[in-house]
């Protein structure tokens, strides 16, 4: 346990200002400069929101970039009252989630892989994009491609993390996509939790009840749900093994 599963550059500390239209955020660095960093999270970010919380920003040196830092992690008061960081970059769960397929840390459950492509067409006229398309080896029992949808997993009640945190007609649309792939393919739904705090998941009924049904429904069908949980630091990113659904 507690694997590293992706290292990067030390990221830079400071707290935050306030966020404002979804996609910025005002951040005071450690040095009293204050910077606005983009925020790749759309959602509500329930429970992350503080004013002074601490927070975690990568820098970009690339010269298209309009915004260099972007914001990557929270720090909140978890279940037991213990600081945890949490990550809030949406585009960082596909990162993750192929570096634990690579590691095959998923093989009990899906086999071995022998391909993995991303961002492939699937769905109603394929106007969807699955966010990974599994190919197994041929030494794997079950010989159907798999298709996974990595859902960004930051919101937890008591030790519960739960998904969506707002309602996600997205999210609706994917759960349906993912039913009409079975049985000729198999369906796999993977919470990416990225904080250390959650010992179970479940859907989030209270924000989305449809998107809960729609999830029961889908389970009920065939789909395989996997719950990835995940350690920030300040460098690295490690594994926290597969949570159970509650």
């Amino acid at each position: 346990m507690n694997d590293r599963i992706i290292e990067f550059h030390p990221l830079i500390e400071g707290v935050l200002i306030k966020r404002y239209k979804r996609f910025l955020a005002d951040i005071e660095l450690e040095t009293g400069k204050i910077v606005t960093a983009h925020c790749a999270n759309t959602g509500p970010m329930k429970g992350l929101i503080t004013k002074g919380a601490k927070v975690r920003l990568s820098i970009s040196t690339s010269p298209k970039r309009k915004l260099p830092f972007t914001w990557e992690q929270v720090c909140v008061l978890g279940t037991n009252n213990e600081e945890v960081w949490v990550g809030v970059n949406t585009l960082f769960a596909n990162k993750l989630i192929k570096k634990v397929i690579e590691k095959n840390l998923l093989s009990e459950i899906i086999g071995e892989i022998e391909i993995i492509r991303s961002e492939v067409p699937y769905g109603k006229d394929k106007k969807s994009r699955i966010d990974f398309f599994l190919t197994p080896k041929s030494s794997n029992p079950d010989n159907r491609n798999i298709f996974i949808e990595v859902k960004n997993t930051t919101w937890i009640k008591k030790n519960i993390a739960l998904f969506p945190d707002t309602v996600t007609k997205r999210g609706q649309k994917h759960l349906v996509e993912l039913k009409e792939l079975i049985p000729e393919s198999k369906s796999v739904l993977v919470p990416c939790i990225t904080r250390k705090d959650a010992d179970f998941f479940a859907p989030g009924d209270e924000a989305d009840p449809l998107y809960g049904k729609l999830f029961r429904e889908s389970s009920s069908a065939g789909m395989i749900t996997i719950p990835c949980s995940f350690i920030f630091h300040k460098d690295h990113v490690s594994w926290n093994g597969i949570k159970p659904l509650k």
